[in-house]
């Protein structure tokens, strides 16, 4: 968890006298409340609003256009990577911090993919994430240092094979990650605004390029390769 306010010491340099507006998204009200009480205690930074729901994320973003939204990776309603992908086609302003419990190579990568800014840990310092404030503010990209940038866009000779998972399409990704945190079919069309029937095409391919043949398959699969939240 990131540490508390009051623990902090680092001193994060803001570009001119200007204050910078923040959004924070997460479904968990102690975090929220954590993050907005770390930010505010920054000189610079104002928390302009704070949400559970990722519709809501995205219409305060639209209509609002914080400098800064942090988000975290699996908000309920509207899956994050979509709320990230329509920021980004609405060419909007907003940077875009992402904060997960999942380190895995796939997920920060679908992530940078999509368009965000910064990719935090959840288990990392506080100070990182004002680090990633003044990366993404100078037109930056922060990933957490515990991820080691460089083996992510770099794995050296790992093949499909020895991780199947790179054989998934962006979308068919997205629904693996929903189905393994118990999303059900109908729910993931909702978040991700697809047809039901779509989302079972992509589940269906999904095992097929994994060669699982249930979603309690895919479960043990995704526990075996941490990529559940540990909520």
């Amino acid at each position: 968890m990131l540490a508390p306010c009051w623990q902090l010491t680092i001193m994060v340099p803001i570009r001119e006298l200007k204050t910078y507006s923040i959004l924070i998204a997460d479904d968990l009200t102690l975090v929220r409340e954590g993050l907005a009480a770390l930010c505010e205690a920054q000189p610079g930074f104002r928390v302009m609003g704070q949400c559970s729901e990722g519709a809501v994320a995205l219409r305060l973003i639209t209509e609002e256009k914080p400098d800064i939204a942090v988000l975290d990776l699996n908000l309920p309603d509207l899956f994050t990577l979509e709320i990230v992908r329509r920021v980004k086609e609405a060419d909007l302003p907003t940077k875009l911090v992402v904060l997960s419990t999942r380190r895995d190579r796939k997920t920060v990568v679908e992530a940078l993919r999509c368009g965000v800014s910064a990719f935090l840990l959840k288990s990392g310092p506080s100070h990182q994430l004002l680090e990633a404030f003044a990366q993404v503010l100078d037109g930056g990209i922060y990933v957490s240092p515990q991820l080691e940038l460089s083996k992510i866009f770099n794995p050296g000779q790992k093949s499909a094979q020895e991780d199947p998972l790179e054989l998934l399409s962006a979308r068919e990704y997205q629904v693996f990650s929903l189905l393994v945190e118990g999303v059900r079919a109908k729910e993931i069309a909702a978040r991700l605004e697809l047809s039901p029937k779509t989302v079972d095409t992509y589940r269906a391919s999904l095992m097929r390029k994994l060669d699982i043949h249930d979603v309690a398959g895919l479960v043990k699969f995704a526990i075996q390769r941490d990529l559940t939240s540990s909520r």
